[in-house]
């Protein structure tokens, strides 16, 4: 699986956005189980007709740029508000980034790495490594860049989430990465 991402991640992003469409709509055709909870979710979203039929393909489209982002080179990104991590880091502070799991987070993570990583400023984030065998190695390649840094979802990785907070480091935290007990 690892060789087949490496491979995709080279891919243009045209393409791969044009083989994610088509896959979004495979799967809203294919699943009713998909079909049923796409339409639950889009509803408590707010969305109707055409932006729920232009979200069918958006969710194909994000899962055919993960290779790209978790394997391919660095994606550009353009930052605003990047003032405020700055002078929050000036102060001695510690940063919370809170985002929606797939795609931002990664997108996210490896930003800030690349700006802040060279002054010792990595970013932890609490990460529940993945369910499925053949899944890890990929998971751990993608997010173990350079100035980034997994804590486990258990009570040990929020003790290090809060130990990088109070040396005004960054922390990570997705909506879905909840520690079982404590």
């Amino acid at each position: 699986m690892l060789a087949l991402f490496r491979l995709l991640s080279h891919l243009p992003l045209a393409l791969l956005h044009a083989v994610g469409s088509a896959l979004g709509w495979l799967a809203w055709l294919g699943s009713p189980t998909y079909r049923r909870r796409f339409r639950a979710n889009a509803a408590q979203a707010g969305l109707a007709g055409a932006a729920t039929r232009a979200a069918i393909g958006q969710a194909g489209r994000m899962v055919t740029e993960l290779p790209r982002l978790w394997l391919g080179r660095p994606v550009p990104i353009e930052w605003e508000g990047a003032q405020w991590i700055d002078a929050a880091h000036a102060r001695g502070k510690g940063i919370v980034f809170l985002t929606p799991h797939l795609g931002c987070f990664e997108i996210t993570a490896q930003g800030y790495a690349r700006r802040y990583a060279e002054a010792r400023r990595p970013l932890t984030v609490l990460y529940r490594p993945a369910r499925k065998a053949w899944l890890r190695p990929l998971l751990d390649s993608a997010r173990g860049r350079p100035g980034l840094a997994t804590a486990p979802t258990t009570l040990a990785g929020v003790k290090q989430l809060l130990k990088a907070l109070k040396s005004g480091q960054a922390v990570g935290l997705l909506p879905d990465q909840v520690p079982p007990q404590g």
